[in-house]
């Protein structure tokens, strides 16, 4: 007999630990750099474009069969029937999931340290190449990384631990919320600096010469990623709703959240990169190696750089709440296991598996890893998630929610408490046919099957 499935105590309470989940890393460091890398305005344009005609479609989906299933994300194609070679869908997130999570942590572990070098002023009297040098030696010492990657993995482990209500949601709202007014004060002090002209008419202002096709792809698969889509958090927290919240408003509310604080991310590091003279750079390259010495030459150097990384924090910790809730509530609903006793679990072997990670620049494990693959190891599966499960397994969940779901449950579960019933049969036709393309289109280009670019240019 199925144990009565845990909800949500507030719709606030869902709304910010939904938004909380797909504010990540990639809002402080992802969407500034790749929105740099394809010119700023037009880039954002249409990634804005795909939160609200691609990304939200697929977020209701995922809602409406967590809600309809009330079961984790393998559970739910198991509950709601079409064969049982759907469940793969499920899978799929669930191991995104914790992939993720298992090379996140050690992400988010630097940033810890950071908290606590910038309580130290580790920048003071640093050229740029020490401070770029102070990264490195941390990245390749294993038993620094290693503390770091643990200390991360435990704190998440102890949200998680108390149960969806007390748990996930209580700190999900204080993290939430501490996170946007940190992120609006840091954009506020942004605004006094001389470069926040020319970042503000980078960021909005679509210069076509700037842009290329790809960059469209780009920024579908950035709002398909940063919504928490394919990873089978959606699903893990719909099945938390109650039957009378409204699915429609909600993934619109939270579409605006996610837009709102990508966007407000590049508006706070952008006018600093204009203004110091710097290039954006990809990845923990420009929050550890760049920011701060630009931060060290800002007054208050010492409260804007312990602020950045504590918000870097808070940033990552909302987001690996959510990874550790898909796997704990599956292993809950699959095998009977307990909240305590799946969260313990999860949490060790999440740490395990992302050791090799942490110790990718060390060589001291796999030391031919990069020789053989071409990349490291934490490069390797960062590819094989983002290139292969996410887009696979959302398409899978377009796919199965447009064409494999009972129209009749479908239609019910997304009308049910909701002011807006009109809009299904629209969702219905972008959760049909322009998902599946765009996501397949994304897969191909990633994959290196097709290159849009030359492909169009050669017309």
């Amino acid at each position: 007999m199925q144990k009565q499935r845990e909800h949500w105590g507030s719709h606030l309470g869902f709304l910010l630990a939904a938004a909380g989940s797909a504010i990540g890393l990639g809002t402080l460091w992802k969407f500034p750099y790749v929105t740099g890398q394809y010119g700023g305005g037009l880039f954002v344009l249409i990634y804005i474009f795909s939160i609200f005609f691609i990304g939200i479609p697929v977020f209701i989906g995922e809602l409406i069969l967590g809600r309809r299933a009330q079961r984790g994300a393998v559970g739910t194609f198991e509950a709601l029937g079409g064969g049982h070679a759907w469940k793969i869908a499920g899978w799929m997130g669930v191991a995104a999931s914790f992939l993720i999570m298992s090379y996140y942590s050690v992400i988010a572990g630097w940033g810890l340290n950071y908290v606590l070098m910038s309580l130290n002023q580790f920048y003071e009297n640093k050229s740029a190449a020490d401070i770029e040098s102070i990264f490195n030696t941390l990245a390749s010492s294993a038993d620094i990384t290693i503390f770091w990657h643990f200390a991360f993995t435990a704190l998440t482990v102890a949200v998680v631990y108390p149960g969806v209500r007390h748990g996930v949601e209580y700190w999900s709202k204080r993290m939430t919320i501490g996170l946007l007014v940190l992120l609006i004060c840091l954009s506020a002090y942004s605004f006094t600096l001389d470069g926040f002209s020319e970042a503000i008419k980078f960021v909005f202002y679509p210069d076509a010469q700037r842009f290329n096709v790809s960059g469209a792809l780009e920024a579908l698969g950035l709002s398909f990623f940063t919504l928490s889509l394919g990873q089978g958090i959606m699903l893990t927290y719909g099945s938390y709703m109650k039957r009378n919240e409204d699915i429609p408003s909600t993934s619109g509310i939270i579409g605006v959240m996610i837009t709102f604080v990508s966007i407000l991310a590049a508006v706070m590091i952008f006018p600093i990169i204009f203004t110091f003279g710097a290039t954006p750079q990809g990845g923990p390259g420009l929050v550890f190696k760049t920011l701060p010495l630009l931060f060290s030459k800002l007054p208050g150097a010492l409260i804007i750089s312990t602020s950045f990384f504590v918000l870097f924090v808070f940033t990552a910790l909302t987001s690996s709440v959510a990874l550790v809730e898909v796997v704990t509530a599956n292993f809950m609903d699959l095998l009977g296991w307990s909240r305590k006793k799946a969260v313990l679990f999860v949490g060790a072997a999440s740490f395990i598996v992302g050791i090799p990670s942490a110790l990718s620049d060390t060589n001291t494990l796999f030391a031919n890893w990069q020789l053989i693959y071409g990349k490291n190891f934490f490069l390797t599966i960062d590819g094989l998630v983002s290139t292969w499960l996410l887009p696979i397994g959302g398409l899978l969940i377009a796919i199965y929610a447009g064409w494999i779901l009972d129209p009749a449950d479908s239609r019910e579960e997304f009308e049910k408490g909701t002011k807006f019933p009109w809009l299904y049969r629209p969702w219905l036709f972008f959760i049909r046919w322009v998902c599946p393309f765009g996501i397949a289109l994304i897969l191909l280009q990633k994959s290196g099957l097709i290159n849009i670019d030359a492909l169009l240019n050669s017309q």
